[in-house]
């Protein structure tokens, strides 16, 4: 029940920091931004701005020059799940219980929101970051960020795995996909928090590794959802990965199994932490909850 309360406040501490950066809606091209802010206020758990914040935090940070990070990278994010949505790939009309983007307001208009949130991720990071009197570390964290989102990463996952759809892959190709698609991005969540504190580079691997293992437990945990998951707490259409004809870690190597690569994952994770003298306790149980989440 506490962290349940701890992690209520961090969101809605990340939720009032990230409003700030929401564009204002006006002018000509006043759609575009209704279309940016409807996903961007469709809600969501903010996990990984949160771990970018628990990160500075652990890793000894004291000023605010995460903020427009965390921003950023729900705005990438949430870009990623806009195009996912779209009829060429996962085609999905619910999204966190509401109408997907492109069934709001059309096909043209999503993937014009997509391409406007992730640019606009990087005007933040910049603009905002380079305020502060640290331009090294904010180039180092914008440019972690990048690899991240680009095609050594999330994008690299995605095209993977739509080539791979209805097809019989190996663990080796599935664990490629997810640790790109899903984890490089909360890997670059842990890593730039300690980039962005200041801190020594043993420190910024323990995180990068971290997150690297909560990032892939957080997929295989949406696969086992997939199948056994509840529509109206998932707020989306469980058994998509079935219909489609999907690899995924169930399919491969079974329920049990794949709840016993989490299980391992998780206690790996919670292992980095431990040359972290204090402030590791929200992000020993954060990997708990990754683990055991029902949506």
């Amino acid at each position: 029940m506490i962290f349940k309360s701890e992690m209520k406040d961090r969101q809605n501490f990340i939720e009032s920091k990230i409003e700030v950066f929401n564009p204002k809606e006006y002018g000509y091209q006043k759609t575009i931004f209704e279309a940016m802010n409807y996903s961007m206020k469709a809600g969501g758990k903010r996990i990984r701005p949160i771990i970018l914040m628990e990160s500075y935090k652990i890793c000894g940070g004291k000023e605010d020059i995460y903020i427009p990070f965390s921003a950023a990278i729900e705005m990438i994010h949430t870009y990623s799940l806009i195009h996912d949505d779209l009829p060429a790939l996962d085609n999905d009309d619910l999204r966190r219980g509401m109408l997907t983007n492109h069934k709001k307001f059309g096909e043209a208009t999503a993937i014009l929101a997509g391409d406007a949130l992730l640019t606009n991720a990087f005007e933040v990071m910049l603009t905002e970051g380079l305020k502060y009197d640290c331009p090294e570390r904010v180039l180092a964290a914008s440019c972690e960020i990048a690899k991240a989102a680009g095609v050594n990463g999330m994008i690299a996952g995605q095209v993977v795995d739509v080539e791979s759809e209805g097809q019989k892959i190996d663990k080796d190709k599935l664990d490629f996909i997810h640790k790109n698609k899903t984890a490089a991005i909360i890997y670059a969540c842990a890593k730039v928090g300690a980039i962005l504190s200041g801190c020594d580079q043993e420190k910024i691997d323990a995180m990068g590794r971290y997150g690297e293992k909560i990032g892939l437990a957080f997929q295989i945990v949406d696969d086992i959802l997939d199948i056994e998951g509840d529509e109206k707490l998932l707020g989306k259409h469980v058994g998509s990965d079935i219909e489609n004809d999907k690899s995924t870690y169930p399919s491969l190597i079974g329920l049990d199994k794949s709840k016993e690569v989490v299980s391992d994952l998780i206690k790996g994770a919670k292992s980095e932490l431990e040359i972290f003298s204090e402030e590791k306790e929200f992000l020993c149980e954060l990997a708990d909850y990754i683990m055991n989440r029902s949506s």
